[in-house]
């Protein structure tokens, strides 16, 4: 159940309440793929890390290990022993983006896996008994993934065909909850808005799925070809169709800035691979823009990463350390500079909450946008 305490303008302060506890909102997802962060980090460390969620991928777990075998071991919470709310996608995103052959019917995709290139068919019931078996928090709805842009027939066309697969979703989950073995007889049920950039059929599929009475709402296919612009006017056009009762999740962004931007119209919930990938190759995510730690200005430089920041890295070593680390080809310099990203971006939705409570948080936004995306 989705609580709002307050709005300032379209943005919006909330609680969600989920069987693994609360998540407050705006808030930022995690992103442990395969059941943990790229960077070697794990659930243990996300504790530490102001972590609200952690997000795991039904298309890599389905290969790898194999959700019958996360099911044998208890589920996710066990299997990684992260304990609260988990969110897995659908696997719809990797079976367009990884898969190299596929053939989309109403029934689902057959597609080839992109590990070693056996034929699988997913659909969305086959991706609601997944994610059941991942007895993840909240699982997401099968939905296909276009990539930007597209043409406008095929876009309507597909949009129509992911409502239909979205009817088959709630079914599948309703039985699948039913059942006196589920791992999480309470999972809760996402559905996805698609459209590409085509305003008209964005607001028709959103007034077509928000009458199944779902558990939340997400904005998916942005961050996949358009323009930041394109992106702001979607969202602008998507979330005053959404309802005022149910967490808004933009699936896939992204960076501080778009993140402040959805925020001001009207977004709760995020995830992106960003803040890991971007730290596994040297760029650090501080309150005065982005640093790369491959840079020689910082051979002897033993000011932390970011003087504002207090995350375990920040309080322990230097910039001169962990660019060292980064010249070496040391683990340890992804693992740090992972940390760091993570801590930065759940302390920013922190304070971007914080904001709201005090009632400041336009200031807040206009003192930040200028300055997040800046490379110094």
């Amino acid at each position: 159940m989705y609580q709002l305490l307050s709005q300032h303008g379209a943005a919006r302060r909330g609680v969600f309440h989920t069987p693994h506890g609360d998540i407050q909102m705006p808030a930022f997802m995690n992103v442990a793929t395969a059941g943990a962060i790229k960077g070697a980090v794990s659930a243990l460390d996300l504790k530490r890390l102001k972590c609200q969620v952690q997000l795991c991928n039904t298309y890599h777990l389905h290969l790898r290990p194999g959700d019958d075998v996360v099911r044998k071991l208890g589920g996710l919470h066990r299997f990684t022993r992260w304990e609260g709310p988990i969110l897995t996608d659908s696997g719809g995103f990797q079976v367009f983006s990884l898969a190299k052959l596929r053939n989309i019917k109403e029934e689902g995709v057959t597609f080839a896996s992109h590990v070693d290139g056996h034929r699988i068919f997913m659909g969305p019931e086959q991706s609601m008994r997944i994610q059941s078996n991942l007895g993840s928090t909240i699982a997401m709805a099968f939905d296909e993934c276009i990539e930007n842009p597209a043409e406008y027939r095929y876009v309507k066309q597909s949009c129509e065909r992911t409502v239909r697969w979205l009817y088959r979703c709630k079914e599948e989950m309703n039985r699948l909850n039913a059942l006196p073995d589920t791992i999480n007889p309470r999972q809760m049920l996402f559905g996805i808005n698609q459209g590409s950039t085509y305003e008209d059929l964005r607001i028709h599929q959103m007034r077509q799925i928000r009458e199944l009475d779902l558990d939340g709402y997400a904005i998916g296919g942005l961050a996949v070809g358009e323009s930041t612009e394109e992106m702001y006017r979607i969202i602008e056009a998507v979330t005053p169709e959404m309802p005022k009762d149910r967490p808004r999740y933009l699936m896939g962004v992204g960076t501080p800035v778009n993140i402040l931007e959805a925020v001001r119209r009207g977004v709760d919930l995020f995830d992106c691979v960003m803040p890991a990938r971007n730290a596994r190759h040297g760029h650090a995510f501080t309150w005065q823009g982005i640093r790369n730690m491959m840079n020689a200005k910082y051979t002897l430089d033993e000011s932390p990463l970011d003087p504002e920041c207090d995350c375990p890295v920040c309080q322990n070593f230097t910039r001169a350390y962990i660019h060292h680390l980064f010249k070496s080809g040391e683990m340890l310099a992804m693992r740090l500079c992972v940390i760091h990203n993570l801590y930065f971006y759940n302390t920013l939705l922190e304070k971007v909450r914080n904001s709201m409570d005090s009632g400041e948080f336009d200031a807040f936004a206009s003192r930040y946008i200028p300055v997040l995306g800046n490379r110094i």
